[in-house]
C-alpha cells in the first residue's frame, strides 16, 4: 500500500471500530471517478455526533496526531479536524451535518484500496456536488474529468437537485453552472 492507502486504512479501522459512518472525498475519490491526479492527503466526511463532537474528536486525536496547535478548538469551531496518520500522511476529517450528508453516507460505495481491504468512497455524484460547492479551479477541472469518465452513468437529476438547493441556500447560482457546463458538452 502507498502512504495514502495506509493512512485511509488506518482511519477506516478506527471509524469502523467506533461505529462512525464516513466516506472518502477529495483526491482519492477523484482518482477513482475522474481523471487521476496527484494528491498527498486523505479527505473524509464523517458522521460524528452533531451536538457533542468533542468526545469523537478527542478519540481521533488519541490515535492520530494533530497537524496544528489547538486542533480540538479549531475542529469544533470549523467542523474540520486536521490530523495525520502514523506514517505522517495528512488526514482532513470534515464533520458532516445532517440532511444532505446523510444521503452521502447512504450512497457510499465500497472501494478496494488493495486486495481484501474495502473502504467507503463517496459516489461520483456526491463528489461532483462537494466540488461544485467548493468551486475552486482544481475542483472545476476535477468535475470535468468525472463528467467525462462517468458520462451517462451519472444521476444528473440527483446532482441538479442538490446543487440547486445549495445555490439557493448560499445565494450562489453559479454553483449549478459548474456542473451544467461540462454536462451539456457530454449530452
Amino acid at each position: 500500500m502507498n502512504s495514502r492507502e495506509t493512512a485511509v486504512w488506518e482511519i477506516h479501522q478506527l471509524l469502523t471500530k467506533i461505529d462512525i459512518p464516513y466516506v472518502i472525498i477529495g483526491g482519492m475519490a477523484v482518482q477513482h471517478w475522474g481523471e487521476p491526479r496527484f494528491t498527498q492527503d486523505v479527505d473524509l466526511t464523517v458522521s460524528a455526533p452533531i451536538n457533542e463532537p468533542e468526545a469523537f474528536i478527542k478519540r481521533v486525536l488519541d490515535q492520530f496526531s494533530p497537524r496544528m496547535k489547538e486542533a480540538l478548538a479549531f475542529a469544533i469551531q470549523n467542523r474540520v479536524l486536521l490530523s495525520q496518520a502514523s506514517n505522517g500522511c495528512p488526514i482532513d476529517l470534515s464533520l458532516a451535518l445532517p440532511g444532505y450528508e446523510d444521503e452521502v453516507m447512504a450512497r457510499a460505495v465500497a472501494y478496494e484500496i488493495v486486495q481484501g481491504k474495502l473502504v467507503r468512497l463517496c459516489s461520483a455524484e456526491d463528489l461532483i456536488i462537494h466540488k461544485s460547492v467548493a468551486g475552486r479551479p482544481q475542483d472545476i477541472r476535477d468535475i470535468e474529468g468525472i463528467v467525462y469518465r462517468q458520462g451517462e452513468l451519472l444521476d444528473a437529476a440527483y446532482i441538479q437537485r442538490w446543487l440547486q438547493s445549495f445555490a439557493d441556500l448560499l445565494y450562489k447560482p453559479e454553483i449549478v453552472e459548474i456542473f451544467e457546463t461540462p454536462w451539456r458538452k457530454m449530452t
